[in-house]
């Protein structure tokens, strides 16, 4: 039996097993088996590899999607540009020891969903957060040579972003594609969303939420109650988990 799974912390609002589960009945694969592996710190993740020897995968949400390269044995070079690690391939050594080789799959599961909505006018984009599934975001909008600005919660952005306290209706407005990478509004809170100024939204504007769980994010609610058009981030989980299943074996 070969086991892949997911580590993060919290792990409450994930599909991800669920999704493999019914790939795995739905294609009758039944030598594999997908397990939540709910981490309190990313000082756990050696352990985790030596003491489920059947290993074969993971991926990785947050908050570790940065901080796992630092035990990985190799990361590829999208992983390694991007910052950010969410899928990881675990091979066997000669010695026994587990080798881990990190990869980034949300660059492909964002760029494939994100390219069917886009139009002409999405020519500047928000991106609310700074995390690693951010610098995936960025990544694909570099490689499609689309502006873009950090919306970030600290006190002291960075020259690529901006603070919250400093969004303006006038960079609502030129900014026509706004994307949610942060938890907020993720199951179990779902009550709460980005503090953005959603009354300066108009039908130009997309709003593209990573989150899936809720299906409508509040985020996502405001946004379309102002006339915006909006997306989840379902397919590209989707896309992203086909992306992950394709690497681990390969």
């Amino acid at each position: 039996m070969r086991t892949f799974g997911l580590i993060g912390y919290p792990l409450t609002h994930s599909f991800s097993q669920k999704y493999f589960k019914e790939k795995f009945k739905r294609e009758k694969i039944s030598d594999c088996e997908f397990k939540n592996f709910p981490l309190e710190n990313i000082d756990e993740f050696p352990a985790l590899l030596i003491s489920n020897p059947s290993l074969s995968g993971l991926s990785i949400t947050i908050p570790y999607k940065q901080t796992a390269t630092q035990y990985l044995n190799e990361v590829d070079v999208v992983a390694k540009n991007v910052g950010a690690v969410n899928c990881v391939k675990i091979l066997k050594m000669e010695n026994g020891k587990p080798k881990a080789v990190g990869y980034n799959t949300d660059v492909y599961g964002f760029e494939e969903s994100i390219k069917p909505v886009l139009n002409p006018r999405h020519s500047r984009v928000l991106i609310l957060g700074t995390g690693g599934a951010a610098k995936a975001v960025a990544y694909v909008l570099l490689k499609l040579k689309i502006n873009f600005l950090f919306l970030s919660s600290s006190q002291q952005p960075a020259a690529s972003s901006i603070s919250y306290r400093s969004i303006t209706a006038e960079i609502i407005s030129k900014h026509t594609l706004i994307i949610n990478t942060t938890p907020l509004g993720m199951f179990p809170n779902t009550s709460v969303c980005p503090e953005i100024p959603y009354e300066h939204l108009t039908e130009k504007h997309l709003l593209y939420d990573l989150i899936y769980n809720p299906e409508e994010t509040l985020f996502l609610r405001r946004g379309k109650e102002n006339g915006a058009e909006i997306k989840n981030g379902l397919e590209m989980l989707h896309l992203q988990a086909e992306k992950a299943w394709e690497i681990w074996n390969g």
